[in-house]
């Protein structure tokens, strides 16, 4: 697949081209896409490392769909809110093609009993600014999902929905994290801890995780995507009491910013540790600030490369953070699809210049990596699966 998408290009040692060609852009994600679709309605984020379906992987799946004219968007969407459970929980992996996997590993079938984060809502509202007709299901699947989170997750003193193991906050290995890793982090001792924090999850009676006692955390980046989706649609739906809750949850998350390090902070037992580790995810609060101050400081930081700003997207982690790796997992790399949300935010904040800058090297670090999972935020020397379909996200910002 790398070589057909360095065909696409025309430039087979993946140097710098003169100018990005949209069109090429556009079909280089749309072969990926196609390449990935499986049978079950739904395009695999890599057929070998993620053979599934992942629930935000699929949500950004659905938005390349519709920019590319394709009506598999409505079906992926559909596809990834079917193992929704009665409660409204949205479990983050559905083992739709083999319900039997993993069955140990989460006690039920069929799905995962955990969560991402709730990209349907705007993944909703894009399909329904293109045309689609998203159908009233789709749409009450969506509002159940954040409803679940809003009302039945467990929420801090302070206000902010908790999370329950850090795969939900989809930054894997986020130094955020690092407090709850004995000893301080490791991969060695990183890996089996998240096992044991699987275990002392406590489940609604659908089996849906509801808190976590093992692990006190509130991410600043997993709120904001709540607030932003919740607000996303009801652009579809008309406000109703789940867009007065996230109202109230985005205030709460206004707290959190942090003055000298420019970033908003997490809550709970990292809160005076890891949690004040500068990363992209931490910047995710832009989306629903309204502090134009801020919003000014994380768009100067998101492209001067003594911070974020990165020839090939802005570097998942602050460059003066004492474990900043550009090729570590989580750790440093450029991740599309935060970039993705990164430069939404902007866009919406009128940040034009900080904005274009943001989605040029992204679409950049793309093709350089061979639409990998992540990459090197200065060479764009791939790292993880490649090609991974969320990179198709390329396509809207090139």
């Amino acid at each position: 697949m790398q070589g057909d998408i360095e065909a696409t290009w025309g430039f087979g040692d993946m140097d710098e081209p003169a100018d990005f060609d949209r069109s090429s852009v556009r079909e280089a994600a749309r072969a990926v896409l196609e390449a990935h679709w499986v049978a079950e309605g739904y395009a695999v984020p890599n057929p070998v490392a993620y053979p599934w379906q992942w629930l935000w992987d699929s949500c950004f799946h659905a938005v390349c769909w519709a920019e590319l004219g394709d009506e598999r968007c409505l079906v992926e969407l559909r596809t990834a809110l079917s193992a929704q459970s009665e409660d409204g929980f949205a479990p983050h992996i559905n083992y739709a093609g083999d319900p039997g996997a993993a069955v140990e590993l989460w006690g039920r079938r069929g799905a995962s009993s955990i969560t991402q984060p709730p990209m349907y809502g705007h993944a909703v509202a894009e399909l329904a600014r293109r045309g689609a007709d998203v159908g009233g299901e789709t749409v009450e699947r969506a509002e159940r999902g954040l409803r679940f989170l809003l009302v039945h997750r467990r929420r801090l003193p302070n206000g902010l929905v908790a999370l329950c193991h850090p795969w939900e906050s989809g930054a894997d290995d986020s130094p955020r994290w690092d407090d709850f890793c004995p000893g301080g982090f490791s991969l060695d001792a990183w890996r089996p801890m998240k096992n044991r924090l699987l275990a002392s999850i406590l489940p609604s009676p659908a089996g849906s995780a509801v808190a976590n006692p093992a692990f006190e955390c509130a991410s600043a980046g997993f709120n904001a995507l709540v607030v932003f989706n919740a607000w996303e649609l009801a652009d579809v739906t008309g406000r109703s009491e789940t867009t007065a809750m996230a109202d109230e949850l985005a205030a709460c998350l206004g707290a959190q910013w942090d003055e000298a390090l420019r970033t908003w902070t997490d809550s709970g037992a990292s809160a005076p540790g890891s949690g004040r580790a500068r990363t992209l995810d931490g910047l995710l609060p832009m989306l629903v600030a309204s502090e134009a101050e801020r919003v000014d400081a994380v768009a100067a930081d998101l492209v001067d490369p003594a911070a974020y700003g990165g020839w090939c997207g802005p570097a998942g982690v602050h460059r003066d953070e004492p474990g900043f790796d550009p090729r570590s997992y989580w750790r440093g790399p450029a991740w599309p699809q935060l970039n993705y949300l990164i430069w939404l935010g902007l866009c919406r904040h009128g940040r034009h210049q900080e904005a274009r800058q943001v989605a040029e090297a992204t679409v950049r670090g793309a093709v350089r990596s061979g639409f990998a999972e992540y990459w090197d935020p200065d060479s764009g020397a791939g790292g993880g699966a490649a090609p991974q379909s969320w990179t198709a996200l390329a396509a809207l910002m090139a």
